[in-house]
């Protein structure tokens, strides 16, 4: 199945602790159908020091669920993500405005 969401996407968060918040994909794990969004999901973790790394907390952004986020169309708002045939290119397209991705 083709991936309605994939890296560079600017998304929003749709329910959690960083609902209405908008970023950028950063990873995708399709088979875990999870996603990391830069700077959302964000939890502190401590890195231990080494002989290269000063350590102590950092913060990580953790993966979120692919169905707690919606692309972001032109005009601002969440959308739905659709396929169609344009030519021989099977393309995506915003379901709001039609335009395509």
């Amino acid at each position: 199945m083709a991936a309605k969401l994939k890296k560079g996407d600017t998304v929003i968060v749709l329910t959690g602790k960083d609902k209405g918040k908008k970023g950028e994909i950063t990873s995708v794990d399709p088979s875990a159908g999870k996603a990391v969004v830069d700077g959302l999901n964000v939890a502190i973790r401590h890195v231990k020091q080494s002989q290269n790394d000063q350590g102590g907390r950092t913060p990580k952004s953790m993966p979120i669920a692919l169905s707690n986020l919606a692309i972001v169309d032109a005009n601002g708002k969440a959308t739905r993500v659709g396929f169609r045939m344009e030519g021989d290119a099977k393309v995506r397209y915003a379901k709001t405005t039609g335009d395509v991705i």
